[in-house]
């Protein structure tokens, strides 16, 4: 007997569900996002109505940029952890990118404009300040939307069979929105002078240009934690974690820059010393 005919499936019906441990991850990350971006914003007020001097506008912008960096946190482990568990699906690919987007994206820039643009226009003049605020709004979006375009391109990197896991091309949407927080996070104080404002539009173009890059970054994606590791190992994993408690303002300045230059100075060594060709074997007489 014929089987009955299969029921056709609904164009634009979604198959499947999405997995809850990894999911609440990426919810973590979403939330610390969405509460950096209203720290930010209570930063701003503080500034405009020259309430920095209390401790709960003094310190809004640096629980910004603390905010930020729980959210790397989160979204550190919700791939790990859907790798861990075999759950990764579809869905929580493309939620991880949306939580990305908000959290190392539209806070972080948010963050930059409001920190070390929006507090130097006070000290410059009505014309000056105008093409201020215009270069900083440009800026500032350019770092989203190049965010959001690094995504999807890693999204689609990430969907084919062949890749090189070893290494990101372009540097990763949460080590540029680290920079940034890590920035903000040891000097705390917004920026008032505009040297150090031109000098930080300069680093938000960088890091807007570095994520759409070809530059290289290395993943640690190979990192195996099931693997067994030597008892040193465990050291200098609990001296790290002791250095970000103790000295979180230079410890995490130190490895977010030192990740972002990483990319292009292997670059440039690797063009100044290509690696060797292979010996050619050697043919028959």
């Amino acid at each position: 007997m014929d089987a009955p005919p299969a029921t056709p499936k609904r164009k634009g019906r979604l198959h499947g569900g999405f997995y809850i441990l990894p999911s609440l991850f990426t919810v973590g990350t979403l939330v610390c996002g969405y509460i950096s971006i209203l720290a930010t914003l209570r930063g701003s007020t503080a500034l405009l109505t020259g309430d920095l001097t209390t401790d709960a506008g003094r310190l809004a912008f640096d629980s910004a940029a603390k905010f930020i960096g729980w959210a790397w946190v989160f979204d550190s482990f919700d791939g790990r952890i859907a790798r861990l568990t075999n759950s990764t699906s579809d869905f929580g690919r493309e939620f991880d990118s949306l939580a990305d987007v908000i959290a190392f994206g539209l806070a972080p820039a948010l963050l930059a404009f409001s920190w070390g643009i929006r507090p130097v226009e006070e000290t410059v003049g009505p014309l000056w300040r105008e093409h201020l605020t215009s270069i900083g709004l440009i800026v500032t979006f350019a770092f989203v939307i190049c965010g959001a375009a690094r995504l999807a391109r890693f999204n689609i990197q990430s969907t084919r069979p062949a890749g090189d896991r070893r290494s990101f091309v372009g540097l990763p949407i949460p080590a540029a929105a680290g920079v940034v927080a890590a920035i903000v996070h040891c000097r705390k104080e917004a920026i008032h002078d505009w040297n150090y404002g031109a000098g930080w539009l300069l680093l938000i173009a960088l890091l807007a240009f570095l994520m759409v890059s070809r530059v290289r970054y290395p993943s640690f994606k190979n990192f195996d934690l099931r693997r067994a590791r030597p008892y040193a190992a465990i050291i200098l994993i609990g001296l790290a974690i002791y250095l970000v408690y103790a000295y979180s303002e230079y410890a995490l300045l130190l490895v977010s820059v030192g990740y972002m230059v990483s990319g292009p100075l292997t670059r440039l060594l690797g063009r100044r010393h290509p690696p060797a060709p292979p010996p050619q074997e050697a043919h028959a007489q």
